[in-house]
Formats: structure tokens, sequence, C-alpha cells
């Protein structure tokens, strides 16, 4: 791991600056969608689930009923999470204002977690993202996403944060309510996201270190 770009050298060959995505509650909105999903799966109205949840959904009660890998298995094969789901305010626009300054989007992203729903997984990813024209040199199918490598990565799943953190990976948190004790750098929307990218690749071309301090 190289602690200065964050990333263990996979096309850094390219001299690109390289912003690994994540797509699922950043650049989707994962648990909108999830959200309309769950009501119907648990027969509740929607207004019946709380947007303040946790890393699991179990805010929604959903254990009694096969828990969190029933309903995303649900999810996924019988409503096309993956293609329906809308995206998040402004994301779309902005990764592609940020392709278009240079910066090469990695998408990384670990939706292979449910057993036999792998092609319909990747087939809706694909068509997701070009239904919503979201630029991308890079689509990376990992759980560890240290090990495709980024100078900059987006995400919000706490646990990925965390480790990403600890392999001395330079990560902007993406807010949402699972992760509001971890600490900044983080964005609220999408035109903070663009401002601390922009100011990360100007750290990595100058050699300083001031924002993310690793």
């Amino acid at each position: 791991m190289d602690k200065e770009t964050g990333s263990p050298g996979l096309g850094q060959e390219t001299g690109d600056f390289i912003f690994g995505v994540d797509l699922d509650g950043v650049v989707g909105d994962f648990y909108g969608s999830m959200r309309s999903i769950a009501a119907e799966w648990l027969g509740r109205p929607v207004e019946s689930l709380t947007t303040e949840i946790s890393y699991g959904l179990n805010e929604w009660g959903i254990a009694e009923y096969g828990g969190y890998d029933r309903l995303h298995r649900f999810a996924v094969t019988q409503r096309a999470l993956y293609r329906d789901m809308k995206p998040m305010q402004d994301a779309p626009s902005i990764l592609r204002k940020l392709s278009n300054r240079g910066i090469r989007i990695r998408i990384i992203t670990h939706r292979l977690f449910i057993k036999y729903s792998h092609v319909a997984s990747v087939n809706q990813t694909a068509d997701w993202l070009d239904k919503w024209d979201i630029p991308y040199w890079d689509l990376c199918f990992m759980n560890d996403k240290t090990a495709v490598g980024a100078h900059i990565y987006i995400d919000d799943a706490p646990q990925n944060i965390r480790h990403l953190r600890g392999e001395g990976c330079k990560t902007i948190v993406f807010s949402n309510s699972t992760n509001r004790d971890l600490p900044g750098p983080r964005a609220d929307n999408w035109q903070e996201a663009e401002r601390l990218v922009m100011e990360a690749r100007e750290e990595w071309k100058t050699g300083t270190s001031a924002l993310f301090g690793l």
C-alpha cells in the first residue's frame, strides 16, 4: 500500500487521478428504494418505516420475516432494485463533470454477496449506469475495496470506511444515518463531494496533505 497515494498501484501507470466510487447509498438512492420495497415486502405503509436507519435496517423489524439477506434477494431478483433505483441528487451530473476534468472514475461495489443472484446484479448495475449516463473507466465488484486501489474513495458503509482508512486510504464519508459517528472529511451532498475530490487531486498534484493528512 502506497500511503502517499492511498492506492496499491493498480491503474497508476496511466498517470490518472483515480476516484474510487461506491454505488449504494452514494451514487444510487439505495435506502430510499429499499424502503419502498421493504414496505411492500412487509405489508406495511411506507410511512411507517423510519428513515433513521442503521446498517442492516433492523429498525424496520425485518428480522422476523427472514432478515436483511432475504429482503435484499427479493429486492434484486423480484423488483430489479439495481436497475430501477433513482440516483442521489446531482450524482450523475457531477460524476460527468469530474470525468470531463480528467479524473478516472473507478466504480467499486460489493453487490455479489447474495448467492444465485450474481447475473441479475451485474446486468442491472451495467444497465443502470448506462441509463443515467454515469461515466466510469472501471467497474469492480469487490468486497475488499483496497484490493483495486484509488487515490481517494467515497463510501457510506461504516465498516468499509473504517477498513479503507485503516489501510491508509483517503476516504470521504458520504453522510447518512448509518455513519454519523465517523469523523470527516465527509460530504452531505454531491456538491461537497466534488469540492473534496478536487481538493484531494490538488494535494496529489502538489504533494501536500493538508486536508486528509495521510
